[in-house]
């Protein structure tokens, strides 16, 4: 569950957000992300590490240059838990066993 909590807490930022959804279109490069979000390098270099360390994004270094690209694997485990903690999905029962609820009746039932 700790995971998933960096992982949410990595997505509450709107520049980090935008840099998502500018990777959704394919690899970037990280000077292409900071003069489309008009930040600075170490700014951008900031967002990027975040979303490197929860495993959204991934690095290929090419010369002096590095490119950046969406893990599609983690974006969908990602999805996977939401929908099993927020509907009727494959998977829920799964999680019922693990909440953490301290009452006889798990409010997740």
């Amino acid at each position: 569950m700790k995971d998933y909590v960096e992982l949410f807490k990595a997505l509450s930022d709107e520049n980090r957000l935008k840099i998502l959804c500018m990777l959704a279109c394919g690899e970037l490069c990280a000077c292409d992300i900071q003069d489309s979000l008009e930040l600075t390098q170490p700014t951008i270099s900031h967002h990027m590490k975040i979303l490197q360390q929860v495993g959204l994004i991934e690095v290929e270094k090419r010369g002096k240059w590095a490119f950046y690209s969406i893990r599609q694997d983690q974006v969908d485990q990602l999805c996977d838990f939401i929908k099993s903690v927020t509907s009727e999905a494959p998977g829920k029962e799964e999680f019922r066993n693990r909440c953490s609820c301290s009452r006889s009746r798990c409010i997740c039932d």
